[in-house]
């Protein structure tokens, strides 16, 4: 059992949110004892019918636990969303209620169904795909770039098998999950849109030129792409602006949360990423952005995220505004030897468009695969490793 970085609330109810395959099923159960836990899988077809003809029975059974059962488990808690007002009712009318951990692929068809979230009654935690802190060891940047840390995935030694659960969960985990949960009306029209979503991750989005690849409109591909997003698929970002109504109406990148998945989703899995090529470089740009989404959110780091780019094509990749009003700003390159013509112009850019009051706020890093850190005129050149413990430590 590989230990998580997430820390779930002891004796307070929850949410467990990420994308299948995750391992959420995993934790949960290897963080509560099955002598004080009493769990539910809506996954199960007798269970799924037993609760969706009569959700009050949840109420009845809890009721009736034996006092040492201190935590319920109801897995996959979007399936039967009229469960949520069964936990509100015991969370405020139980003599004792137990915590109750609710597990799911996102609150994304609880929201659609307005389901009782239960009013800041159960805290929020969400579940990501492995990073390399949790790999210790085993964490190997080559079969990451290409593979993906999908925990069935990453700990699966045969290549072939690798590429094939991929495979799998991108013909037929994304398809189901489209279907059963209702989110899409035209199923074939988002499963295009879906492998256009694989190369256009990290891209600058243009919806209507999407909207004709997919031969649908500009608006369904917002909100295709906002689904990504809910369902914890994918992650935006956001141009960088001082006033944070400007950034949100500009146009937004997009990264898909697992490279394993994007490499499928595009039929890119039986190709080697070679080092010194743009897929090369394209595939260890998205790792770390995954990587720094899911070390802050698992350490609640209350930042904000987004990129830099002006109209000449001077860019950084990531700006970091923490809540002390500073600002970090990263460009990422996959060479072991950068140079300041990689970043320069981008860092120099940025300095100038926040003015040279709050400019001088701007902490400049090149992340990279270089073997030491250096400083040099515009930035500090650091190795992923350094700067992913300085992110925790900020």
């Amino acid at each position: 059992m590989i230990a998580r970085t997430v820390k779930l609330p002891k004796h307070k109810s929850f949410f467990l949110l990420g994308p299948r395959q995750t391992g959420k099923s995993t934790l949960v159960k290897a963080e509560y004892s099955p002598e004080s836990t009493q769990k539910y899988d809506l996954l199960k077809t007798d269970e799924f019918h037993r609760f969706i003809a009569n959700p009050s029975r949840l109420r009845e059974e809890v009721l009736a636990l034996d006092p040492k059962i201190r935590t319920v488990i109801l897995d996959e808690i979007q399936k039967v969303p009229e469960l949520l007002n069964e936990v509100h009712f015991l969370l405020e009318n139980a003599p004792h209620p137990p915590a109750f951990v609710l597990t799911g692929s996102s609150a994304r068809k609880l929201k659609r169904a307005n389901a009782n979230l239960l009013g800041g009654r159960a805290l929020t935690r969400k579940l990501y795909p492995l990073t390399h802190h949790e790999l210790g060891d085993r964490f190997n940047l080559q079969r990451t770039l290409e593979a993906g840390s999908l925990p069935g995935v990453i700990l699966e030694n045969d290549h072939s098998v690798q590429n094939d659960i991929l495979k799998s969960y991108v013909e037929t985990y994304l398809k189901e999950e489209i279907q059963e949960e209702g989110i899409v009306r035209n199923v074939g029209t988002f499963l295009r849109f879906l492998s256009q979503a694989g190369f256009e991750s990290g891209n600058i989005l243009n919806y209507s030129n999407i909207a004709r690849q997919t031969d649908t409109t500009s608006t369904t591909v917002k909100e295709y792409f906002q689904i990504l997003e809910d369902t914890l698929l994918g992650f935006f970002l956001f141009p960088f602006s001082k006033s944070r109504r400007n950034r949100i109406a500009g146009h937004p990148k997009f990264y898909l949360f697992d490279n394993g998945v994007q490499r499928a989703l595009t039929k890119r899995l039986s190709v080697p990423l070679e080092e010194g090529t743009p897929d090369y470089g394209n595939a260890f740009e998205a790792w770390v952005l995954q990587e720094i989404f899911r070390l802050c959110d698992y350490h609640n780091k209350d930042f904000e995220f987004s990129y830099h780019r002006t109209e000449a094509g001077a860019e950084v990749d990531l700006v970091i505004e923490t809540p002390r009003n500073k600002h970090i700003a990263i460009e990422i390159k996959s060479s072991k030897n950068p140079s300041e013509t990689d970043f320069r112009r981008g860092f120099k850019s940025l300095r100038e468009g926040m003015g040279k009051k709050s400019g001088n706020s701007l902490d400049c890093i090149c992340v990279c695969r270089a073997p030491f850190i250096r400083q040099t005129q515009y930035a500090r050149i650091m190795p992923w490793q350094d700067f992913f413990k300085m992110l925790v430590e900020l």
